[in-house]
């Protein structure tokens, strides 16, 4: 491969991932066991045709790409399995050296079977603790709001998001349905989210244009941006962006999928590295998108010319976006550079 990038060797480089959904990265053979302990009738039966049925290759847009959650959430209504998806999310990724995650899921849709809020919270954290002993990868959790619930659901859950800031919650956000559902409409949560000074990530510019990412960023005090795809059609606000270094949580493999680019050699991530920009990479959901961390870095290497040197900066820079403290980031930075730099980095 071309400048030294390969896949073992971007497979051993520390990297982190920012933006990962917990109800888009259910391993197919646990879909199928917990399928058969709660007796739902699954799309396909052996894990292989299961992977092939949830991987969305031909999305028609973000809303067509948004409904094979249905299948996976239907199985995420127990502790037991929540807290076993969580525990596996944490076991694949260490597997190929992502040494923070920050996973992300609305503990809302976990309770239609009668779970509480607090254990649909509670038992998927117990899942990335334990990981964190067997695997030694750091993970903290994201609360999801929902674009679609009436704003009280919303300023709910970023109260549940406040009360375990101190319990492995970092950070509110708000995804879904991004055309017609803009982020003011739930302003009140976000207010609950900055006075409780957690951090701030938002799902904006992927589905619908700047607008979406100026109200995240002025109106709801967003400290990162989902996605940002489209961010590159306002230059002004491009120029702000990277001005204030707000990092962008960048996926490409499911922009394609959602149809916010049309192949993966027309992602704007080029453009916003050689700007100057803070880029991460990232899956969002590693069973729709049918991706990994590795293949993410190999698809930005080979798709948009990015360099070892390139793919380096941006893994740092997923560690310094972390929404952790100061002394943290310091510690994990200096910690994954000296790795690095054995790799040639």
């Amino acid at each position: 491969m071309s400048g030294g990038v390969t896949a073992e060797r971007l497979r051993a480089l520390p990297k982190t991932d920012l933006h990962v959904h917990l109800d888009g990265s259910l391993r197919p053979a646990t879909m199928l066991d917990l399928a058969d302990d709660l007796g739902v009738r699954l799309p396909a039966a052996s894990a292989p045709e299961l992977a092939e049925h949830m991987h969305v290759r031909q999305g028609r847009d973000l809303v067509d790409y948004l409904a094979r959650f249905e299948t996976t959430l239907q199985l995420m209504q127990t502790p037991a399995a929540l807290e076993r998806i969580a525990y596996e999310l944490a076991a694949d990724a260490a597997a190929e050296n992502v040494r923070y995650m920050e996973v992300r899921w609305s503990p809302l849709l976990n309770t239609r079977g009668g779970l509480a809020l607090e254990e649909a919270l509670e038992a998927p954290l117990r899942g990335l603790r334990r990981a964190e002993r067997d695997f030694s990868i750091r993970s903290t959790a994201v609360i999801c709001g929902l674009r679609h619930l009436e704003p009280m659901a919303n300023v709910r859950l970023a109260e549940l998001a406040a009360a375990y800031r101190d319990q492995g919650v970092v950070a509110f956000d708000l995804a879904g349905a991004e055309h017609g559902h803009p982020p003011t409409d739930h302003i009140a949560a976000f207010d609950v989210a900055a006075d409780a000074h957690l951090g701030i990530t938002i799902h904006a510019g992927e589905a619908y244009g700047p607008p979406s990412i100026h109200e995240a960023i002025h109106r709801c005090h967003a400290r990162r941006i989902g996605h940002g795809t489209r961010l590159h059609e306002d230059p002004a606000l491009m120029r702000f962006v990277n001005d204030h270094r707000i990092p962008l949580e960048i996926c490409l493999t499911s922009n394609v999928q959602t149809r916010a680019v049309t192949a993966l050699r027309d992602h704007p991530l080029r453009l916003y590295y050689d700007q100057g920009l803070v880029v991460t990479l990232n899956t969002d959901n590693r069973l729709m998108s049918g991706t990994t961390v590795t293949q993410e870095y190999m698809r930005a290497h080979e798709h948009l010319g990015l360099s070892w040197t390139a793919l380096t900066e941006i893994a740092l820079d997923g560690f310094r976006s972390a929404f952790l403290s100061h002394e943290e980031r310091v510690a994990l930075v200096a910690e994954v550079a000296a790795e690095m730099a054995l790799l040639g980095g």
